[in-house]
């Protein structure tokens, strides 16, 4: 019986490093692939100022269940060599706030939002100037 209990947990435990294996490929073959796009993107655009801010992409979405029509929203705005802010202002039906945050090297110095993120990501990636997000977050 306590045999039977342990293969089973060995099963278990092989099955879920196989899973959290392929899922780890999958998020590292993603990040590659912006990575190849990012550099294909740059080296085609020749000569420029890196220090100008070049990359700029919205994202819309509905932070708050009270309010709808997307009128939430992150920008991105990034230089050449990855480096701008995150404008981002959450919108509700009595108040609105309005936070910046840094970006340095194509990564948040504070921690992002999912949302800021999407924005950065789409920026750096030429993707912009609006990106379509569906879900709330907040």
């Amino acid at each position: 019986m306590l045999v039977t209990v342990w293969v089973i947990v060995g099963v278990v435990a092989g099955v879920s490093g196989v899973v959290i294996g392929y899922v780890a490929l999958k998020q590292a073959r993603a990040a590659v692939d912006d990575c190849q796009q990012m550099l294909t993107r740059q080296t085609s655009e020749g000569k420029g100022d890196l220090k100008a801010i070049r990359d700029v992409a919205v994202c819309r979405y509905d932070a708050l269940e009270e309010m709808t029509g997307r009128l939430s929203f992150s920008v991105a705005m990034i230089n050449g060599l990855g480096d701008g802010i995150v404008l981002t202002s959450i919108n509700g039906r009595s108040e609105t706030r309005t936070y910046v945050r840094p970006v340095v090297g194509g990564r948040g110095t504070q921690p992002l939002s999912p949302e800021e993120e999407e924005a950065v990501r789409s920026a750096r990636l030429g993707l912009g100037p609006e990106v379509e997000r569906q879900m709330a977050r907040w």
